[in-house]
């Protein structure tokens, strides 16, 4: 366990939009962000983004994870083993199936591996202890969205929104002392939000994603299959709630008779819709939703959401934090709370019984 005070952490995310790992450090007391550290990115190649494609849906055991794991791991090395001055490290792995109220949550890839690779220690396995003691395992930022609140000095009421393969809200009172307080954090996640354009793309086109959101700008969406998305059970659940990737594949087979360009324009007023809707979840108002993730530099989803949304709509940018990196800066910030005995998630954002600490930590 870290002893109190300030500790350089380097964390790692590669999310279900398969685009790459991004990884950053952060300086913090596992309370305050004192700092924020240097970043990087490396992107899957084809091969390796198909390779893990092909894992979505697996289970530990299932044949073919042994594979992803030894790729992502591989991954993760390459990028993390680039830094200088770590303490400890933060690794989620690739998440390939996630279900809750079912089988539990998988992300392949070892942090035992990494700590012998690269000589630190490293937390992993995040979701876990969560998923068992009832919660969601998901979304686990929120803890580091307080934490920037407080940091970019905040006094009311704000909105954090990644949007990465599947889109999440986290609505965060900075006027609280701590995240795991009532009333501090409600988290969630809204809905698919890259991932089916993505996938759309690929498929069709042969591109990783739409670049700008372009291909968006250029259709007209269907509303009626945007309204029968919205009629789906999920947006009817009180959150905390979340989702796995592929859990709305009913929503790229409505869109399979669309040309490209409408295809990809209904796919994006889907996203945003359901960012709407979660929004009327939140405990009161707020005057900024903060965009960070892939999906921020998708013009067409940015003007969409904000037609939607009652508040102005801004990439983490406008605010002095890094939108690539958020979701990296969030796990590198958790790996030291969990070093430190601190909590990771709460009823609030995970459901889960009681405030806890994922995660477990390998030593090289």
């Amino acid at each position: 366990m870290l002893k109190a005070g300030s500790v350089w952490a380097l964390g790692a995310m590669s999310g279900t939009s398969l685009d790459g790992v991004d990884a950053a450090m952060v300086l913090t007391d596992g309370h305050r962000i004192l700092e924020f550290g240097p970043t990087a990115y490396r992107a899957y190649t084809p091969t390796q983004r198909d390779l893990l494609r092909s894992g979505l849906g697996l289970w530990q055991g299932d044949d073919g994870v042994e594979a992803v794991a030894e790729e992502v791991e591989a991954a993760h090395a390459a990028v993390l083993g680039m830094f200088d001055g770590a303490e400890i490290v933060g690794f989620h792995g690739q998440t390939l199936a996630h279900d809750p109220n079912g089988r539990g949550t998988h992300q392949a890839g070892s942090g035992a591996v990494l700590a012998e690779v690269l000589g630190l220690p490293v937390v992993w396995d995040f979701r876990t202890a969560d998923v068992e003691m009832g919660g969601q395992g998901a979304p686990l930022a929120p803890f580091f969205h307080f934490a920037c609140a407080k940091f970019i000095g905040a006094e009311a009421p704000v909105a954090f929104l990644n949007l990465g393969g599947v889109g999440n809200l986290t609505w965060v009172d900075p006027r609280h002392h701590a995240p795991e307080e009532a009333g501090a954090c409600l988290a969630f996640d809204t809905g698919p939000a890259n991932a089916p354009i993505n996938d759309l793309v690929t498929a069709r086109l042969g591109l990783d994603r739409d670049e700008g959101g372009a291909l968006a700008a250029a259709g007209v969406p269907d509303d009626m299959i945007v309204t029968q998305f919205l009629a789906h059970p999920y947006f009817y659940k009180m959150p905390p709630k979340s989702l796995d990737r592929n859990d709305f594949a009913g929503l790229s087979a409505a869109v399979a008779g669309l040309s490209d360009a409408d295809a990809a324009a209904t796919l994006t007023a889907a996203a945003a819709a359901a960012v709407a809707k979660g929004a009327e979840h939140f405990p009161a108002p707020v005057s900024r939703l903060l965009v960070a993730g892939g999906g921020r530099h998708n013009a067409a989803l940015m003007t969409m959401l904000a037609d939607l949304m009652q508040c102005e709509v801004v990439p983490v940018e406008a605010v002095g934090l890094d939108g690539d990196m958020l979701e990296a800066q969030a796990f590198a910030y958790l790996a030291v709370r969990v070093a430190m005995g601190l909590p990771t998630s709460c009823p609030g954002t995970t459901s889960v019984r009681a405030a806890i600490g994922g995660g477990q930590i390998s030593r090289p």
